[in-house]
């Protein structure tokens, strides 16, 4: 997996890129109070928000392709989630809440979106310890972001020779049912490296707290 999967085109050098992280978190903060709070009749100022975080894509130079690819990854779940209302209603009421539901989420992610692809995971962290964030919190993220790709190269290893041991087309259920295993799996041998993880840290000195980077 390649390592800038998350944040392919956060080392750019437009006006986005060079803006301060953390005056980059305030501005996401406020946005995304104004987009949480702003009821569905109010569409106009939903609809400027719409254009605000286009135009922060634009100006920033990531592709039209890559932001369609992620919201192709987001919109099924979240779908799935906003008809959640108008399905326990009988079709008869919800539909203003499902269709809110899905603005706020599609908006709030480019948003999220954007920050991440105009700003280095490290100085990103950085500026959430300096605003505040609980250490365990930035911790938490910092060790994600670093053992993710190894996790999603693992499931990649493993879904190799899953399909290398598969002679023939499987059934949807045989490939719901392989999909579980595999998952479960998954699950299995990343508990066990986080264990030796954890382990080789200790022995190397971790004392609960990432230093922090010189400026």
């Amino acid at each position: 997996m390649r390592a800038d999967f998350l944040d392919r085109y956060a080392r750019g050098d437009t006006w986005c890129h060079r803006l301060a992280p953390r005056t980059k978190l305030w501005g996401l903060l406020v946005y995304l109070v104004v987009v949480m709070v702003t009821p569905l009749p109010h569409w106009p100022l939903l609809g400027l928000a719409a254009c605000l975080v286009v135009t922060g894509l634009t100006i920033a130079e990531i592709p039209r392709g890559y932001v369609l690819q992620r919201l192709a990854w987001l919109l099924p779940p979240v779908l799935g989630f906003a008809v959640a209302g108008p399905l326990s209603s009988g079709f008869s009421a919800g539909w203003e809440l499902a269709l809110l539901i899905a603005v706020r989420s599609v908006l709030s992610f480019l948003a999220g979106l954007w920050l991440v692809n105009t700003t280095p995971f490290d100085p990103l962290l950085q500026a959430l310890s300096e605003m505040g964030m609980p250490h365990r919190f930035v911790e938490l993220l910092a060790f994600m972001y670093r053992y993710c790709f190894v996790v999603f190269d693992e499931l990649v290893r493993m879904r190799t020779a899953q399909r290398a041991r598969s002679v023939s087309h499987p059934s949807l259920w045989h490939a719901w049912r392989d999909a579980a295993n595999l998952l479960g799996m998954l699950l299995i041998r990343s508990l066990n490296r986080a264990e030796r993880i954890h382990g080789a840290m200790c022995s190397r000195g971790w004392t609960g707290r990432l230093p922090k980077s010189q400026s």
